[in-house]
């Protein structure tokens, strides 16, 4: 073996994803397939997976450009639980604007918004039960917000300050609350596949009524967990929906390095035998259809499913992001299924339940509220006004009883500090 190329061959060559649009592009989306509202076909949800690939390769839609409801999975919501989900959208995106102007503003460190995403969480939870086991992503802030949870005790997780539940042990907007049924969040990603699947397995081994759901980006199903916690749903039939928040963009890079130029991320559920759909993640009524239609597969026993949320981020990753770095100026304004919020509100106006001025006075009214609560949160305190927890916590919540070594470090911390004359809380 010479190492030579062969002279009749064509040397090989290596395939590097590249996004059609960079800075400085005119972003256009005529290659976005998007089909008609209401054409693709709802399986009962005892069918066997085998039986419909095709809705892992298309788009399950139900608003159509109008903000009529039409077909068959369409979920016929009264007007009262719409209206009630288009608030709780609208209140996410409240609570990002004041948090992320928190963020510049110095009071914390990080922030991650959702703008463009609210449908994703806030429909999806609305389709679950309030009791049902929630293993989140960083940007799913809106679960928590669609089961009335307190935002000032959002706050006091972001702001890192006395009245934090995590004791600032945590990155801002990782929350985690057990009676809330919200897992906490991991900035290590896809964590939360496997922890799912195995809280899912476990509520069936024990003859419960409870299913899991769980969230990640696109870009982490490239990660072994995901594909660890697709083998064992699919093997024990575990009750647990698998949802894939496709919206283009990892930080910096775009959805192609995990595999989007070669076929759907619904479509990597077939290979497990799982329940594959792909759906409009801006229409909020085709999540919440989905997620309902999901959770009735999960509860009778029927398996796993996996969502692919088709959706786009429509702000940077974070706080810590530049989007107009990596991509074109107009593609959040261009995207093809629009905005969320604006489709719901559009659907109500055409049903008659709605108007713009109850739309205005909506927003300010949960505008004040945000900021009301802000006061409240910052109360407790916030980045860089001393220490907010007494020192002695912090080796506090590692091990059920705290082991020998660990009490010696602490103690002589404790000495330490006592010595230097700082003035700080040294003890709970």
């Amino acid at each position: 073996m010479t190492g030579e190329p062969r002279a009749n061959l064509p040397p090989l060559s290596l395939h590097v994803p590249e996004p059609k649009f960079r800075p400085g592009d005119k972003a256009e989306f005529s290659d976005v397939i998007v089909p008609p509202a209401g054409s693709g076909r709802r399986p009962d949800p005892a069918e066997p997976a085998a039986q419909f690939h095709e809705l892992a390769y298309g788009l399950v839609r139900v608003l159509d450009d109008e903000g009529n409801a039409v077909g068959p999975w369409a979920p016929r919501l009264t007007p009262d639980t719409l209206r009630r989900m288009l608030r709780y959208m609208a209140l996410v995106r409240a609570f990002d604007e004041r948090m992320f102007r928190a963020q510049r503003q110095g009071k914390t460190s990080f922030y991650m918004k959702c703008t463009g995403e609210e449908a994703v969480a806030v429909a999806a939870t609305m389709a679950l039960q309030r009791d049902d086991m929630t293993f989140p992503s960083y940007r799913q802030q809106g679960i928590l917000i669609a089961r009335d949870w307190s935002l000032v005790d959002m706050m006091n997780q972001i702001y890192s300050n006395k009245g934090d539940r995590l004791q600032g042990k945590q990155l801002p907007i990782m929350y985690s609350t057990r009676e809330g049924a919200f897992f906490s969040i991991s900035g290590n990603l896809a964590t939360q596949y496997p922890q799912a699947v195995g809280w899912a397995m476990a509520s069936a081994a024990k003859g419960d009524t409870r299913i899991a759901a769980t969230w990640c980006g696109e870009g982490s199903t490239a990660e072994g967990d995901f594909h660890s916690a697709c083998t064992f749903a699919s093997v024990y039939r575990a009750p647990v929906i698998l949802n894939v928040v496709n919206n283009q963009w990892a930080i910096s890079s775009f959805s192609g390095f995990a595999g989007a130029e070669a076929t759907t991320f619904a479509a990597r559920a077939l290979g497990y035998g799982i329940a594959g759909l792909r759906i409009d993640g801006n229409d909020a009524l085709a999540v919440y259809a989905a997620t309902e239609w999901a959770a009735e597969r999960a509860r009778t026993n029927q398996g796993p499913t996996l969502i692919e949320h088709f959706t786009y981020r429509a702000e940077g990753h974070s706080t810590s992001d530049d989007p107009s770095q990596y991509r074109s100026a107009n593609e959040a304004s261009d995207w093809p299924l629009g905005d969320p919020i604006a489709r719901l509100k559009g659907h109500l106006v055409r049903l008659g339940e709605w108007d713009d001025e109850r739309h205005a006075a909506q927003d300010l009214e949960l505008a004040e509220l945000v900021k009301r609560c802000q006061k409240e949160a910052e109360a407790n305190g916030i980045l860089g006004h001393g220490l907010h927890q007494p020192l002695d916590t912090l080796f506090d919540g590692v091990f059920e009883e705290m082991p020998w070594h660990l009490k010696e470090q602490r103690a002589q911390m404790l000495a330490e500090e006592e010595a230097s004359g700082r003035p700080w809380a040294l003890k709970s």
